[in-house]
């Protein structure tokens, strides 16, 4: 079962909508006192149904939770579709935790801390409070793609007494690595559970493989229980995240 609603968040758009999701396991109408963890997730229009998908392609989560009767919930929020240069900014700045400066985008303003107060404060509770949730913070997850990759690791680090796993596919390590290997270093971490890929086809040149492997090498360092990948012939597309999410999952159902 999935449900569809229109959300605002006040601190990043004002009272512009956009739509939040929850896919709930068919088995919770036959069990109502089953309860069930919960994946938080970014870029919720491109994880259910390609329709909302921003690129026609989504993930297929919602036909492959379904056909292997996965039992977890899913929660997600939908994106920014502002451009970086409006008054509210864009993707990128919701899911930076950090400003930062692109030869491409510009100045970027990161909000990614207004968009993690939302999701925790607010969405998070509204989740827990309204689905069969469990909502301590073993049975909380948060996964994301690209920037909602980053976000993953924000959130793991820097809110690590709500989630406990997550999992980030093809994180966009690049923007900020500097800052991203600081908040490891300073972050204080319980038992904390990660999967993190790359495509090989996103990985060609030297120093994207090297960054890569430096913050699995951090991360492990840290203490983070990590299953890191390099996709064979895996790019940055809809497309191939779907396919990692027999990986991800498997990594964040790991002795649960």
């Amino acid at each position: 079962m999935l449900q569809q609603w229109p959300i605002t968040i006040p601190a990043l758009t004002g009272d512009e909508p956009r739509s939040a999701y929850v896919y709930v396991p068919d088995g919770a109408l036959a069990d109502p006192a089953r309860r069930y963890p919960v994946l938080y997730m970014f870029d919720g229009q491109n994880l259910f149904r390609d329709a909302d998908a921003s690129y026609g392609k989504c993930w297929g989560m919602l036909a492959y939770l379904a056909a292997h009767n996965v039992p977890l919930i899913v929660a997600a929020i939908e994106c920014n579709h502002h451009a970086e240069a409006e008054p509210c900014g864009g993707r990128l700045s919701e899911y930076s935790p950090f400003d930062f400066s692109d030869g491409d985008w510009g100045e970027i303003r990161g909000r990614g801390q207004l968009t993690m107060e939302y999701l925790v404060n607010q969405f998070k509770p509204y989740v827990d409070t309204h689905y069969p949730a469990i909502p301590d913070r073993e049975h909380t997850f948060i996964g994301g793609s690209s920037m909602g990759g980053l976000m993953t690791l924000y959130a793991l680090l820097a809110y690590n007494g709500v989630f406990s796993r997550g999992a980030a596919l093809s994180p966009s390590l690049g923007f900020s690595p500097n800052e991203i290997k600081e908040l490891i270093r300073r972050a204080d971490i319980r038992k904390t559970v990660l999967y993190m890929d790359c495509g090989a086809g996103e990985l060609r040149r030297a120093r994207e493989r090297r960054l890569f492997g430096d913050i699995a090498a951090r991360l492990i360092r840290k203490g983070v229980l990590l299953e890191s990948r390099v996709v064979p012939d895996g790019i940055h597309s809809e497309s191939a995240w779907e396919e990692q999410i027999p990986f991800f999952l498997g990594a964040l159902f790991y002795h649960l």
